[in-house]
């Protein structure tokens, strides 16, 4: 992958000595991050917000039993248990979501309550509490949203960015939104579905052989939004620049001798994904390794950016950096 997507881990020493709190944190990035933290940033405690108890277990035990993790039992629709979790923190990360495309248009209803009102749980936590700063992560599903789980992600950005006018003047609470594309050999991604696939001696399934998508890896994620920690002012939607790959290219990553097959686009799927729309692109300024969307249409340049060109828009199919067979190649394996 390109070098220019890898932050440096220098950005993790801002959290020597502060309290940090994950909702979803025994998920792929919240374990990541937890890790990366707990190795680099020297914290005062890391407390993890789920609701299964056997994946808590298996992180501690992981962690080895790491004494600045602090384990709670909870769901961010439980406003009351967020309230008592959020007291005393610094940092807010915001993971927890139901993310699974097929789950969510199966049980909509549930989607809305976990994405949008535990969004709103949290956000209120975090006013309550006077968190200083808080990030949730969203998706480029939320760009142009054409399936139920990129309609709560698009709601979940509006609900934090509009959360810093909550905030007011007697607040110190600053809301902002990391979004970015698939996220390598996380679970439930497409690299375990095909190893699955592979064990049973299948095809790999592509949907569409036109289908592009953006990717970065667990580690990248992690050193990305802690960067974003660090800048961050109160209503932006910071967004990587990170490389795109054809899925039926990943799939010849495998060098896997029985080949793949075309399955059909599924519903709510899209053939290419964007992270910025060109209407969002009157807002955003390219600051080198990432891109800004000013949400809050302030008047100044508070990053110091340059100005995207006027038509601006960024998506899977036009951008200009990509990964090779052979980089995935070592992907895979390190994966």
């Amino acid at each position: 992958m390109s070098s220019k997507t890898i932050i440096d881990r220098q950005y993790l020493k801002l959290f020597k000595n502060k309290v940090i709190l994950v909702t979803g944190g025994t998920g792929s990035f919240g374990r990541a991050f937890t890790e990366n933290v707990l190795k680099y940033g020297s914290p005062k405690v890391i407390r993890i917000y789920s609701r299964d108890e056997l994946k808590q277990l298996e992180m501690n035990n992981s962690l080895n039993r790491d004494d600045r993790l602090r384990f709670f039992i909870g769901d961010v629709r439980d406003g009351a248990r967020l309230q008592r979790a959020c007291e005393g923190v610094d940092f807010l990360v915001h993971a927890a979501a139901m993310k699974q495309i097929p789950a969510c248009e199966y049980n909509p209803i549930e989607a809305i309550r976990t994405n949008i009102d535990g969004s709103i749980n949290v956000i209120d936590a975090s006013l309550d509490n006077n968190i200083p700063k808080v990030i949730a992560l969203s998706s480029d599903k939320a760009v142009h949203p054409v399936n139920l789980y990129g309609a709560t992600k698009l709601c979940a950005e509006k609900l934090f960015i509009h959360a810093n006018y909550y905030s007011g003047s007697k607040r110190d609470t600053k809301f902002s939104v990391v979004r970015y594309g698939n996220v390598l050999a996380s679970r439930g991604s497409v690299i375990p579905v095909f190893k699955e696939q592979i064990a049973r001696g299948e095809k790999l399934a592509i949907t569409d052989k036109r289908m592009t998508r953006f990717w970065i890896t667990l580690d990248q994620a992690v050193q990305f939004v802690a960067s974003s920690f660090k800048i961050m002012n109160g209503g932006e939607i910071f967004i990587p620049k990170i490389p795109s790959m054809r899925l039926v290219d990943l799939a010849k990553a495998f060098n896997y001798n029985k080949g793949f097959k075309i399955t059909g686009a599924r519903a709510g799927e899209k053939i290419n994904e964007f992270l910025i729309s060109q209407d969002e692109g009157v807002k955003t300024m390219d600051m080198g390794s990432r891109y800004v969307i000013d949400s809050l249409y302030r008047s100044n340049n508070i990053h110091g950016g340059k100005k995207v060109p006027e038509g601006f828009f960024y998506d899977s199919k036009t951008n200009k950096d990509w990964i090779s067979v052979k980089e995935m190649e070592k992907i895979i394996k390190e994966a």
